[in-house]
C-alpha cells in the first residue's frame, strides 16, 4: 500500500478528555496535535497512523485499514502503546513528559506535556550552522542527561536529530519523538519506506539491526552536533559504509572550534559501532572538559554547566 495523506481529526474534536485545537505536524508515522485537557491546560497528543497501512478520509475519525495490512498495522500499534507506557515511566526534565496514554478510534494516542520554544533545527537554520561551541556543548550536554536516563530504563531514541530536540525558552533541551516503534515497523515489512533520517541515522539502523544499542544513538548525537557547525547532517551512513567520504569535522571546522570539540564529533561519527562512545555518560564527560584556550574557553562555562547539571538532577530526583 502507497502512503497517502491521512486527514487529521478536526479542530475542536472530544477525544476523551481532551479537545483538540489544531494539528501540529504530520509525518508518515503520526499526526501530533495540540489540544486542551479537562483543566484547560495545553497538551500534546501523538496519535498513531501509518500512512503506509492505514487511510483517513475526509469527515471519518476510524482510519480504513485494508486486511492485508491489519496485522503489521496492529502490531506497530502495539509497539507504539508499549513505547508510551515506558516512556509515561520516565520523568526527566530533559525527556519529554508522557502523561497519559489510550486506545481510540481503533488507534493509539499518547498526551504529552506541551513545550514551549524552539527546535535546535531552528537554530540551525537561522544561523546557517555555525552554532557557538559554548551554546552547543550546553544543549547537548544537558540534553545527553536526558539520554542517559532513556537507556538506563533500557530503552533506545533512534530518530535523535536536530529537529527532535527541542530547546525551551530557558535554553534548557528535551528530547522528543522517539523512533523505536517506528523502527519495528520497517523490521516486520521491509516493503515500507524507511523510517529513519538519512545523515542521523547510523549504519546498523539501515542492516544489522542487532547491533542497535546507546552507542547508535550515539551517532546521531554526533551527527547533530556536526549539523550545528555547518549547517546541514553529515553523509548517510549507508553510503559512507560503500564509499566513506565523510571530510572530518576536525579537518573541516578547525579554525572555529576546539580541536576536542571536533575530534569528540568524529568520535561520535565512527562506521564501526565499537569505536564509538559507548554510553551518553562517557560523551558526557567529554563535552565538559574544558575547551581549548586558543579558541577562548573557559573555566565558568564548564562550572556553570556543572552547576545546572546538578541542579537539574537535583529536581528529577536523582543522585
Amino acid at each position: 500500500m502507497a502512503s497517502q495523506n491521512n486527514q487529521p481529526l478536526p479542530n475542536g474534536y472530544q477525544l476523551q478528555g481532551y479537545r483538540i485545537e489544531r494539528l501540529l505536524s504530520s509525518g508518515g508515522f503520526s499526526l501530533v496535535y495540540l489540544a486542551f485537557d479537562e483543566q484547560g491546560e495545553r497538551v500534546a497528543i501523538k496519535e498513531y497512523l501509518p500512512s503506509a497501512l492505514a487511510l483517513r478520509k475526509q469527515g471519518d475519525v476510524v482510519p480504513a485499514i485494508p486486511e492485508e495490512n491489519l496485522a503489521v498495522f496492529r502490531y506497530g500499534m502495539k509497539c507504539f502503546f508499549e513505547e508510551g507506557r515506558s516512556l509515561a515511566r520516565l520523568s526527566h526534565p530533559n525527556v519529554v513528559r508522557v502523561l497519559n496514554f489510550f486506545r481510540a478510534n481503533q488507534t493509539v494516542y499518547l498526551v504529552m506535556r506541551y513545550e514551549q520554544g524552539r527546535t535546535l533545527q531552528e537554530d540551525i537554520a537561522r544561523q546557517r550552522g555555525s552554532l557557538r561551541e559554548n551554546y552547543v556543548r550546553r544543549v547537548m550536554t544537558l540534553m545527553l542527561n536526558g539520554l542517559r536516563e532513556v537507556h538506563t530504563n533500557k530503552l533506545l531514541h533512534l530518530d535523535l536529530k536536530p529537529a527532535n530536540i527541542y530547546v525551551r525558552k530557558d535554553d534548557t533541551p528535551v528530547l522528543l519523538d522517539f523512533g523505536a516503534a517506528r523502527q519495528t515497523l520497517t523490521e516486520v515489512q521491509y516493503s515500507l519506506n524507511p523510517m529513519y533520517t538519512p545523515g542521523y541515522a547510523p549504519p546498523e539502523q539501515y542492516r544489522q539491526r542487532d547491533l542497535l544499542g546507546p552507542w547508535s544513538d550515539l551517532y546521531s548525537v554526533g551527527a547533530a552536533m556536526y549539523a550545528c557547525l555547518s549547517g546541514q547532517a553529515p553523509p548517510p551512513a549507508d553510503q559512507r559504509v560503500k564509499q566513506d567520504r565523510y571530510v572530518s569535522a576536525a579537518a573541516q571546522f578547525g579554525e572555529r572550534y576546539s580541536v576536542q570539540l571536533l575530534e569528540t564529533i568524529d568520535w561520535c561519527l565512527q562506521i564501526d559501532h565499537l569505536k564509538r562512545p559507548q554510553s551518553a555518560l562517557a560523551l558526557q564527560k567529554v563535552l565538559l572538559r574544558e575547551r581549548d584556550p586558543a579558541v577562548g574557553g573557559r573555566r565558568t562555562f564548564v562550572v556553570g554547566l556543572r552547576n545546572t547539571l546538578a541542579r537539574l538532577a537535583s529536581q528529577s530526583g536523582e543522585v
